[in-house]
């Protein structure tokens, strides 16, 4: 595999261009590393009273609906945000999925899953006394993502 960087000072926004005899396993994880890197510059404002907070994404443990307002949790604060789960869900990179109809969790912060086979189950994160449920509905897909979260 060849890599060439290219620095052209007059282009209006940067570009990737992958070029590739097929697309395979490798070359589909370079371009999620790379979607998940851009995404990761976008940055969330978080709020709490008067204050704007801006902190990396990587210290997220969840993102929960209370009311009509979203909150991030952090390992020990909540913050407001001004986008809905289903915006979040967009553009959160894949570390971040859906555990409920109410929450989105990073996993790469999940420590432990208590199982409970006839109703939801038990989140609990790293250095954290804070935790939340994953549905039954949600459980396959989570478990997937922390199943991959070496490769995220």
């Amino acid at each position: 595999m060849k890599i060439r960087i290219e620095v052209i000072n007059d282009l209006a926004e940067d570009e990737v261009v992958i070029r590739c005899g097929r697309v395979d396993d490798t070359i589909q994880k370079i371009n999620q590393y790379i979607l998940d890197q851009s995404l990761l510059s976008s940055q969330i404002t978080f709020y709490k009273g008067n204050q704007e907070f801006y902190f990396p994404l990587n210290t997220v443990l969840f993102f929960e609906t209370e009311g009509e307002h979203i909150y991030a949790h952090t390992f020990n604060d909540a913050y407001l945000i001004k986008y809905r789960l289903y915006e979040l869900e967009e553009m959160l990179p894949r570390n971040f999925v859906r555990a409920a109809k109410s929450t989105i969790v990073n996993v790469m912060q999940v420590h432990s899953i208590t199982r409970n086979l006839t109703a939801s189950s038990l989140i609990q994160f790293i250095n954290s006394h804070k935790q939340v449920y994953v549905s039954r509905y949600y459980y396959q897909e989570l478990r997937q993502r922390l199943n991959e979260r070496s490769t995220l």
